[in-house]
């Protein structure tokens, strides 16, 4: 990627976001970074004048909208936001259904569908999905289907603003060091035991997934799963299925084993 370039990114106060928003300014870019604070957190302060700190909920069209007034021009999309749920398929309201859809899944669609017309010609846009969103396994009925949404539209996008040159990378790690362990909804307290343990006990760290993602978005890759343990299981799911299903399948025992020992009244 050329330097010097402007970058928006949403959800970049924290998290993957914070480091990739620390990545472009390295590279010499200027980084519109939008999340839900009031303020510049002091990690974003901390990164100088090449960053531009600008509240903005996802969810919120008029967000969006007065974002779309105010920036003329973007070189780079990045649509990191998200929130992390866990929990089976009875036990998850509607309304976090409803909540995660609107952030998760729509949050992308209307960044893109409001910036990509700021986007130069060449452009790139990045979209923070999960291997969740290309393997399912259970206890995550919700969280798969919105991440498997972005990937979608990210493969979708990659196609339609091809014309202009504009590629669509979408990142798919498995779990990783991150706050967002912190977003996990309180519908299935037994599942987001097993969840937590999972998001804070991994050897994966957000550096390296950062970095990951920043050669896959250089070299405009359409899906990338930027670890080893994601990339082998979803190659699994499509070469060698019968594997995969086994795999799935006592994963299944082995958290179902975890919340039993934690919450004894679990089947």
């Amino acid at each position: 990627m050329p330097r010097g370039q402007r970058v928006l990114i949403t959800g970049g106060a924290s998290g993957l976001g914070l480091a990739l928003t620390t990545r472009f300014v390295e590279r010499g870019d200027r980084v519109i970074v939008a999340d839900l604070h009031d303020t510049a957190p002091a990690e974003v302060a901390a990164l100088g004048s090449a960053v531009e700190y600008r509240r903005l909920d996802v969810t919120s069209d008029a967000d969006w909208a007065a974002a779309a007034e105010e920036i003329d021009s973007l070189d780079v999309l990045v649509l990191n936001a998200g929130v992390a749920v866990g929990g089976r398929i009875e036990t998850v309201s509607m309304e976090t259904w409803q909540r995660v859809v609107d952030i998760n899944m729509l949050g992308v669609v209307r960044g893109a569908r409001t910036m990509a017309p700021k986007l130069a010609d060449g452009g790139r846009i990045a979209i923070t999905s999960s291997v969740m969103g290309l393997i399912h396994p259970g206890f995550m009925a919700t969280y798969n289907a919105t991440k498997a949404a972005t990937v979608a539209i990210g493969e979708t996008l990659h196609h339609e603003l091809s014309h202009r040159g504009i590629s669509a990378t979408t990142i798919c790690p498995q779990f990783f060091r991150t706050p967002l362990v912190h977003s996990l909804a309180t519908d299935d307290e037994p599942v987001n035991y097993v969840a937590r343990i999972l998001m804070t006990r991994t050897w994966l760290t957000v550096d390296a997934v950062a970095d990951r993602a920043m050669a896959a978005i250089e070299r405009r890759r359409v899906v990338v799963t930027p670890d080893a343990a994601a990339t082998f299981t979803w190659y699994s799911k499509r070469f060698a299925r019968p594997a995969y299903l086994l795999v799935q399948r006592l994963s299944m025992v082995g958290a179902r084993a975890l919340m039993r020992r934690k919450f004894p009244a679990e089947r």
